[in-house]
């Protein structure tokens, strides 16, 4: 089928562009850099904040490229005096009620504001005047909200009502005293946030950050009493190059590790491993449900942003999500537990750092649940980024490291580990082990391509054992809610769900390398990462997590079996209804 073509003029170079779209698409599709601040790819398309005003010929005033359509014959400028000069006071308007502590924001230089403000050549401030005044709400142990640098663009507003459809957060108030806050102004802490971080993401300025643990985290390293073990997740060691202008989606797994030993971390491990002991464990559930009549469809548990919107929301169907904890949660217990037993070191001065690309990874490590007879399961949790900031203080130049690997007895891990960090791995990895296991022999079949990609609802029919097992992937929480609306009606028809709340899975977590709005335009980050997670499994000698010799010592010297009263203590944990809002 043809598609429509029109053809236009932009800036005296002709241009044929599908019908329907922008004029800001058809810009860029010749090289023409329109700025845009509020422009989100079908997020937030509503030219708000006036930066891309372009003058089209034959009509008055200017028009808004990110929502205005092209026409045939349409001659457009881009950058006439009349123009920039527009764009020059809607820039200064923007700044003279912006925060100007740019050189201790966590996004200095990588700010689009900042970007925009050197673009334009911004020396001075014409238009200062009274500056609004807003308290930081940092309360949550995840998301830290500063609204004295935000510039009221929305993006954040939009992640969160029109693609995570939780609407925790909204413009307030009116005029001057227009701000984007919660119900009442409470803090993000009591109400319905998830702590995905989804919103970090969308934001153009440090508005929104996470809440950093870096200065505790260096001070556990320097104190010769305390030993320090770090763990990574499958989806840092293909975003954080990025940090260090690499292509998106590079494996820096080798140059992380080295990195974080430079550090001073006593042991570097992998949360692939941990995965492997996710699935160990969540494979067994499943069959025992399905075996033994227990509640179906089983709901994954390793997405602690899912889970808060589970307590939150469906607090009647919590038996519904497995009992085991994430991956990390896993890890850092049996560090704490059987590490320290095997090594002859007090679980006291141990401290475990888990390198996550999730924001609710932060608050789930504080939760009361994640602690066994009085130890944590995880300390600190640092994101993607800290971690690159980390490394950039300890002079660390990263892109000529050396490859290291990850250190025994608890580094080796499996491919279905490693597809943990995007959507329908976790299905794929728990899949590998159910059938396997169910078939009592081993299935040729490894990849199980139906629950990949992008489409935020993936679903399969398996045959195992002689019985159907319908399975269903949800990537981002709007679709959550359509698969728990369905459990809730009494009308699922599937046996096992994944469930992510990051759409896209943790390769698009929270904490992951922040990329501008031209780059999410442009580029397609998820099937970068994915494709490197996938790249991954492909080449490992084992892809299937029962097949890892370490899970095999791990339950022979102490949890015995998968199920068992260690294994329960250690990997598993309880769920409870939670308020949707803790206002007094």
């Amino acid at each position: 089928m043809n598609e429509e073509m029109i053809t236009l003029t932009i800036d005296g170079v002709e241009v044929k562009t599908k019908k329907g779209n922008t004029i800001l698409q058809a810009a860029r599709e010749i090289g023409i850099d329109i700025p845009t601040l509020c422009f989100l790819k079908e997020i937030n398309e509503v030219g708000d904040c006036r930066m891309c005003i372009v003058e089209v010929e034959g009509r008055r005033g200017f028009a808004t490229s990110c929502i205005q359509k092209v026409e045939e014959g349409m001659i457009v400028h881009t950058n006439t005096p009349e123009v920039t000069e527009a764009r020059r006071i809607v820039l200064d308007l923007i700044l003279s009620n912006h925060a100007k502590d740019c050189l201790t924001c966590t996004r200095l230089g990588n700010c689009e504001l900042q970007k925009l403000a050197e673009r334009f050549n911004v020396q001075n401030i014409e238009y200062a005047g009274e500056m609004s005044k807003h308290e930081i709400d940092d309360k949550s142990p995840a998301i830290v909200r500063d609204f004295n640098k935000c510039i009221l663009c929305r993006r954040c507003v939009a992640t969160c009502k029109n693609v995570q459809e939780i609407g925790a957060i909204d413009c307030i108030g009116r005029g001057f005293e227009s701000c984007i806050s919660t119900m009442y102004d409470c803090s993000l802490n009591d109400v319905d946030c998830t702590f995905c971080g989804q919103c970090i993401e969308a934001c153009p300025t440090g508005a929104l950050h996470e809440k950093e643990v870096i200065n505790e985290v260096w001070k556990k390293l320097k104190d010769p009493e305390t030993y320090v073990v770090v763990q990574t997740a499958p989806a840092v060691r293909v975003a954080l190059g990025e940090e260090f202008d690499m292509p998106i989606g590079t494996n820096v797994k080798g140059k992380m590790v080295t990195a974080l030993k430079r550090i001073g971390f006593d042991k570097v491990f992998d949360t692939n491993t941990g995965a492997d002991l996710t699935i160990m464990e969540e494979a067994n559930e499943f069959m025992e449900r399905m075996q033994g009549g227990g509640v179906l469809p089983m709901i994954t548990s390793c997405s602690p942003g899912w889970v808060r919107f589970a307590e939150k929301n469906y607090g009647e169907l919590l038996g519904h999500l497995s009992s085991c904890k994430s991956p990390y949660q896993m890890f850092g217990a049996l560090i704490k537990s059987y590490f320290a037993e095997k090594y002859g070191i007090a679980r006291d001065k141990i401290c475990t750092v888990s390198v996550m690309p999730c924001i609710a990874k932060k608050y789930e490590c504080s939760r009361p649940e994640m602690e066994v007879d009085g130890a944590r399961d995880v300390d600190y949790v640092l994101t993607t980024r800290e971690l690159a900031r980390m490394i950039k203080q300890a002079n660390i130049d990263f892109a000529v490291l050396q490859d290291s690997n990850f250190d025994d007895p608890m580094g080796e891990a499996s491919g279905a580990g490693a597809i943990f960090g995007t959507t329908g791995g976790v299905m794929e990895a728990a899949i590998r082990t159910a059938v396997d296991t169910l078939e009592g022999k081993n299935i040729d079949q490894i990849e199980y391509k139906e629950v990949r990609g992008e489409k935020g609802i993936k679903e399969a029919c398996l045959k195992v054992a002689g019985n159907e097992v319908r399975i269903a992937v949800s990537s981002g929480l709007a679709n959550a809610r359509k698969l728990m609306e369905q459990i809730k009606e009494g009308k699922s028809p599937y046996h096992f769900i994944e469930i992510m709340a990051c759409p896209g899975g943790c390769v698009m977590g929270g904490g992951q390398p922040i990329k501008s709005a031209k780059v999410r335009s442009s580029v397609d980050v998820r099937k970068l990462r994915a494709d490197s997670l996938y790249e991954i499994d492909e080449k490992s000698a084992i892809r299937k997590s029962h097949e890892n010799p370490v899970m095999k010592q791990i339950y022979d010297e102490y949890l015995e079996k998968p199920g068992s009263h260690l294994a329960h203590k250690y990997l598993h944990t309880t769920y409870h209804p939670m308020k949707k809002y803790d206002i007094d």
